[in-house]
């Protein structure tokens, strides 16, 4: 068994296993320095990481469309919309190969929660969101995402 000779120096450390008052509130500080600092910068990109992510949607919708005209000669047309990339189409342009799993799990909305605007005539197609606003045209956040522009 080790003894502790019990000095004045001992009984010091012995008592110093807190933070002082002090000590914290530089802590507090530094933090909130920090944040503020930083916030601003994370915070100010969600508008870009939604225009990011619609463009990424636009791709995959059209990796979607690429493998039903793969499976069936032509596109989806307008009336069609994209929801035959989810179930199969039984008016107009009907598929005669439409793969029974579908080209996707369901209809996509944008990152604004607007639906994605599709037209297509069979031969060809455009995938699109309208941004922020959701209406046709726009500057900034409210730049129209176009699939012919990606």
């Amino acid at each position: 068994m080790e003894q502790t000779i019990d000095t004045p120096r001992t009984r010091r450390l012995a008592r110093a296993h807190g933070f002082t008052l002090i000590e914290i509130m530089v802590v507090v500080f530094i933090l909130g320095l920090l944040i503020t600092l930083v916030a601003p910068r994370i915070l100010g990109r969600t508008d870009e990481a939604r225009q990011t992510k619609a463009a990424a949607d636009v791709k995959a919708i059209e990796q979607a469309l690429s493998l039903y005209k793969l499976d069936n000669g032509f596109f989806p047309t307008t009336e069609q919309g994209l929801e035959a990339l989810v179930t199969r189409p039984t008016t107009g342009l009907v598929p005669r190969r439409w793969n029974a799993e579908g080209y996707l799990e369901k209809v996509p909305v944008d990152p604004w929660g607007t639906p994605y605007v599709f037209r297509g005539d069979g031969s060809a197609y455009v995938v699109m969101s309208f941004g922020a606003d959701g209406a046709e045209g726009g500057e900034g956040i409210n730049t129209d995402i176009d699939s012919r522009n990606l």
